[in-house]
């Protein structure tokens, strides 16, 4: 499991995920209830999913991006909760190096990518309510595809200098990672390598990826949420800010869960807690993102009912 070097230093080539070890009563219960979580997740997104694609009505740049958010949310839960599950029903918990750091890598990916589509879709919102003369201009296909690409590749690109770098570490100290999955956090902690470079890179990365995508989601709803006072019907005042209720509270509860577990200050960091509170961005988002779209939105429950209506039609 160990290879010693001549500074009589160990690299770990195998990293042994404690994942819930301080419940050994609970590791059923919790394999039953993170595998329920599971699969409302993917039946949940993947529903939405499948509604956007068969309903030509929902074939607006809004749409097509939550069809694309729903993508993410199914990929971002599927990068820790199968392996988890696998790890609580086998007591199997060993983890190569280089399926830690391909854990990581695709963990930060669609994490990147949640972030900038939904500046993205803060920007589609704001273009509807603050300027729908221009909106089929604006925001015409073209530019859609061209910004999903640009999330696409933003997100692949952004986190390989940051893996590379967290791969070429020494682990020493232990092979123990105190979490669920391999979060970037406790694998720096483990490690007996100067971490300055992968804290700095961390950062700079993280801030401006901050930046780039908080800024204009908060400008947006500035403006989006000036524009509204000054209609003068409550009436209208109500219709138009509906039409942005579903992705603000996404926003909200995406940035509400990530600053909770990573802008807590120091003295609040531990492992215990930083499990905790992993599971609120990892399972409490995408679990509940479908139900805040889909509530109340009469064509959802339209599509909804024609994908059943095919699905019984197919079986008879």
């Amino acid at each position: 499991m160990y290879e010693v070097t001549a500074e009589n230093k160990s690299h770990t080539v195998q990293f042994t995920v404690l994942c819930f070890s301080d419940l050994p009563h609970l590791q059923i219960p919790l394999y039953i209830i993170f595998l329920i979580f599971y699969l409302n997740i993917i039946f949940g997104n993947t529903a939405v999913f499948l509604a956007i694609l068969s309903n030509s009505h929902l074939h607006t740049p809004m749409y097509i991006f939550l069809s694309n958010l729903s993508l993410m949310d199914i990929s971002y839960t599927s990068t820790t909760l199968p392996k988890l599950l696998f790890m609580l029903s086998t007591q199997h918990k060993v983890m190569s190096l280089v399926g830690c750091m391909t854990q990581m890598y695709f963990f930060i990916v669609f994490a990147c990518m949640e972030m900038i589509l939904l500046a993205v879709m803060a920007y589609d919102r704001y273009v509807a309510i603050c300027h729908p003369l221009h909106y089929t201009l604006l925001m015409s296909p073209r530019t859609c595809l061209i910004a999903i690409i640009s999330v696409w590749v933003a997100g692949l690109s952004e986190p390989i200098v940051l893996t590379m770098l967290v791969a070429n570490l020494s682990f020493c100290s232990s092979n123990q990672i105190d979490h669920f999955f391999c979060d970037p956090s406790p694998l720096l902690k483990l490690s007996c390598s100067d971490t300055t470079h992968v804290t700095i890179t961390t950062f700079i990365f993280g801030g401006l990826l901050g930046m780039c995508t908080f800024t204009p989601t908060l400008v947006s709803y500035i403006y989006i949420i000036y524009n509204i006072l000054n209609i003068h019907s409550a009436v209208g005042r109500r219709k138009t800010f509906s039409t942005c209720t579903s992705h603000l509270t996404c926003v909200l509860l995406f940035y509400g869960t990530t600053f909770t577990s990573y802008m807590r200050p120091t003295s609040m960091y531990s492992p215990k807690q930083d499990k905790y509170f992993s599971l609120l961005y990892i399972i409490l988002v995408p679990l509940l993102n479908p139900v805040i779209y889909t509530f109340k939105n009469k064509q959802f429950k339209e599509a909804f009912t024609k994908i059943t209506k095919c699905f019984m039609f197919s079986k008879k």
